[in-house]
């Protein structure tokens, strides 16, 4: 059902954006430069936040509704004037098969995407692939809610139900774990309760992990 989700979906996130999340992605962007590839970029809440120190931004989004609304962001932005890396492209990779050389990329963006790809662990090796070594992955995520046992009996309940409706979203991930598991080290981590999101995504995580300095 993603194809339904596309069009709703900015005006489905817009009171939280407004109450938080944007403050939070534009704090987790700062610190990044160089070369900057962001992962499942839906239809572009991270455009314009950007710093001025990223030079080249890819952006990938393999739902081809994302992606047309991706691309109409990013050319209203630029008719706009506003601020964006010298080079953006947005290209259709899906998160386990990225079109780039190893240790080819100095950030990795992952901002509520890992919810809903097929296999975190796929992506986030492909993730580790392509950054240098002790390239950051910047990460925002909801999770599940293991802090709030009443919350997490509803996040198991609804998650059958959820990923059908929420183009492949699930409510119960161990984002953490996941990728401590892929071999990157936390640099800094934030869990938070989300304002304004749904009850049953409202436990998120937030942080930078570096991938390792040697392989």
């Amino acid at each position: 059902m993603a194809w339904l989700l596309a069009p709703v979906y900015d005006r489905m996130v817009r009171v939280a954006e407004d109450a938080g999340l944007r403050a939070w992605r534009t704090e987790l962007l700062a610190p990044l430069s160089g070369r900057v590839l962001e992962i499942g970029a839906g239809t572009g809440a991270d455009l314009g936040l950007h710093p001025p120190t990223v030079e080249e931004l890819i952006l990938t989004e393999p739902d081809p509704g994302m992606r047309k609304r991706l691309e109409a962001k990013l050319a209203e932005l630029r008719a706009s004037g506003a601020s964006l890396p010298a080079e953006v492209t947005v290209r259709p990779d899906p998160a386990h098969a990225l079109d780039e050389p190893a240790d080819s990329v100095d950030g990795v963006v992952a901002a509520l995407v890992l919810c809903t790809v097929p296999d975190p662990a796929a992506a986030l090796a492909e993730v580790r692939r392509v950054l240098k070594p002790g390239g950051r992955l910047v990460f925002l995520e909801h999770v599940a809610a293991h802090d709030r046992p009443d919350r997490l009996r509803w996040q198991r309940r609804l998650d059958p139900i959820w990923r059908r409706v929420g183009g492949g979203c699930r409510l119960i991930r161990d984002t953490e774990r996941s990728i401590l598991d892929a071999g990157f080290r936390l640099e800094s981590i934030t869990r938070e309760s989300a304002r304004k999101m749904p009850t049953v995504t409202r436990a998120t995580i937030r942080g930078v992990a570096l991938a390792p300095t040697e392989t």
